[in-house]
């Protein structure tokens, strides 16, 4: 049984797979040694002596450097290494290896050439597809969450849709300064038209500075048939009359039928939470040669999370289609910098507890192993926060790591769906169907309630074989045929980013 994994030819360290002990003896890439110290699964191992202040070497590039002496053998983790991360960093457009990303996604476009599965999906008035039939019940302003979850439960009881009523509560909408009040009209706005929700209702309170008409104006071309409106303050009985207006929209929603549609019409996030140091060698490399064929069918792929690119910026960058991508990506990256500096953060406050005792170091640590969700796809865009995809390809989207506030951010940036892979598992769901991807089998069998997909194959089986058998399952979710667990659980939640002042 294989118990060590050395990722890169590079690499100074090994990766547990299994659990070393003390005085075993191990043999990785003809490299024999006696382990110095017990080491969890997940956790590194050094595969020669290192020197204090040498890199430390993972996935091929630096995750740091050793903070003393290293002897080969030992743990390397937290307690011997230290982040080589700052605030500046200078960064280059590498035309040829932006080259060399484009050839190989025009080999991975060849493989699927008239090959491109075929999804049933309903067909929106403005030509988009959504996965779900649902009904959204949308808060203006935090003061009717209380209604919309009432309105919720009733409506799951008593109006028969399949797919569910949903009421996407948050505490905002109002007494917000700067930029935040536009931020969360924005991210309301993207709710709204998600293609996910076959009817929404827009629920207001009256008195609150996302009045309905203002949001109204933002919405534009919301489709009118699928929409309706209703300010509480303006009824005399707003349960009532809510009901009336989700009765109307019920109707609608049960005449829609799936009708066939290519697979490149899907737009799918990615997301990685409760990481663990199999995160980067299992289910992100996973989702990584998803991307890479979602996006070759002429599909669409999110990524976001920009505080934990920090560290492996260079390598998306090095993907960007063009100079202006790459001053966009460039811009994402120094403004979330900012954004930490400006409240007198430093940039590298990561990675989590979990993330430690799961084996992940430091930040540059943890983004090697996030950034493999974009595979080696091509950066066809970058998208601000709040934003909605324009453009097919690889997308990275503006936002922060935290798990509920990214999800929230790719959902209403068009994701039909999120795959979400973790090492430690997390039960929280997207407003979209989320995929949860284990790192590892146990986690797979000690939260099957939780976990949809084990990626803990990729280790010992045809990696094409298991990518295969991921593409079949998000078939099945895009289909309708297979609910994900946070379907089951009805555990789906909004959080919406802010930056200032709270009147």
């Amino acid at each position: 049984m294989k118990k060590l994994i050395r990722i890169n030819s590079r690499d100074n360290v090994a990766v547990a797979i299994h659990p070393l002990f003390k005085g075993d003896v191990e043999t990785v890439d003809g490299i024999t040694f006696t382990i110095y110290s017990d080491i969890p699964s997940g956790h590194k191992v050094a595969l020669r002596d290192i020197s204090k202040d040498e890199k430390i070497i993972k996935y091929g590039y630096p995750i740091g450097a050793a903070s003393e002496d290293i002897m080969q053998g030992q743990h390397v983790h937290n307690f011997n290494i230290h982040t080589l991360l700052s605030e500046n960093a200078e960064y280059t457009y590498d035309k040829a290896a932006a080259a060399e990303a484009m050839e190989e996604a025009e080999l991975d476009k060849a493989r699927w050439k008239d090959k491109v599965p075929t999804i049933n999906a309903y067909r929106r008035k403005n030509g988009k597809i959504g996965i779900r039939n649902e009904l959204w019940i949308v808060p203006t302003v935090g003061c009717v969450n209380r209604i919309a979850e009432e309105l919720e439960k009733w409506g799951n009881e008593n109006l028969g849709i399949a797919d569910g009523v949903h009421a996407w509560t948050h505490p905002f909408g109002c007494s917000q300064m700067g930029g935040d009040h536009e931020t969360t009209r924005r991210i309301l706005a993207d709710l709204v038209h998600h293609p996910n929700a076959g009817g929404v209702l827009v629920l207001g309170l009256g008195c609150e500075n996302n009045t309905m008409a203002s949001f109204r104006t933002l919405l534009e071309d919301v489709d009118p048939d699928r929409t309706r409106y209703l300010i509480a303050q303006e009824s005399d009985d707003e349960i009532r009359d809510a009901k009336a207006l989700m009765e109307e929209l019920a109707e609608r929603i049960r005449s829609d039928r799936r009708e066939p549609a290519p697979m490149s019409e899907l737009v799918v996030g990615f997301k990685c939470g409760g990481s663990d140091g199999l995160s980067g060698i299992t289910a992100n490399p996973l989702v990584g040669r998803f991307c890479n064929d979602i996006t070759a069918m002429g599909g669409t792929a999110i990524l976001t999370e920009v505080p934990e690119m920090f560290g492996a910026e260079q390598v998306l960058m090095n993907r960007c289609v063009s100079e202006d991508v790459f001053s966009q990506a460039v811009k994402m990256v120094q403004d979330f910098k900012h954004y930490f500096t400006s409240h007198d953060q430093v940039v590298y406050e990561n990675p989590s507890p979990g993330n430690k005792a799961g084996g992940i170091s430091t930040l540059e640590d943890k983004s090697l192993g996030c950034v493999q969700k974009g595979g080696h796809a091509p950066v066809t865009s970058v998208l601000g926060y709040g934003d909605r995809v324009h453009t097919k390809g690889l997308n990275l989207l503006s936002g922060p790591g935290n798990d509920i506030v990214s999800t929230t951010d790719m959902t209403a940036a068009g994701a039909h769906m999120i795959l979400f892979t973790t090492g430690r598992g997390t039960p929280l769901g997207a407003p979209v169907p989320t995929i949860k991807v284990a790192t590892n089998h146990d986690l797979a069998e000690h939260k099957a309630n939780w976990i949809d997909f084990d990626a803990s194959p990729m280790l010992e089986e045809d990696p094409e074989q298991v990518t295969n058998n991921l593409i079949k399952y998000v078939l099945d979710v895009a289909n309708g045929t297979r609910r994900t667990k946070n379907e089951i659980n009805g555990y789906a939640e909004i959080s919406i980013f802010k930056d200032g002042v709270v009147l």
